[in-house]
C-alpha cells in the first residue's frame, strides 16, 4: 500500500462551514478530555501525571476552539 493512499483515509469536505469545523472539532476535544481523565486514575503515578499532561492540553485546546466558535457564530 502506498503512503499517499494511507494519507487519505480520513478527509474533511471541503464544503463545511467553520461554524460546523469548530463544533465538530470541539466535540472531539470533549471526547477526549473525558477519555484520559478517566483512563489517567487506572494508571501509576508516573503514567497517571503524564495523562493528566495530555488532558490539560485538550482541556486548553477545547478552550481555544470554544472562544473560535463564539466568534464565528455569536449567541
Amino acid at each position: 500500500m502506498s503512503n499517499s493512499t494511507s494519507s487519505h483515509l480520513f478527509t474533511v469536505h471541503p464544503n463545511q462551514s467553520a461554524e460546523t469545523l469548530l463544533a465538530n472539532a470541539s466535540e472531539t476535544l470533549a471526547s477526549l478530555n473525558a477519555m484520559t481523565c478517566s483512563l489517567a486514575f487506572e494508571l501509576n503515578t508516573s503514567q497517571r501525571a503524564i495523562m493528566l499532561g495530555i488532558q490539560q492540553m485538550a482541556e486548553l485546546s477545547q478552550l481555544l476552539v470554544d472562544r473560535a466558535l463564539e466568534q464565528v457564530s455569536p449567541a
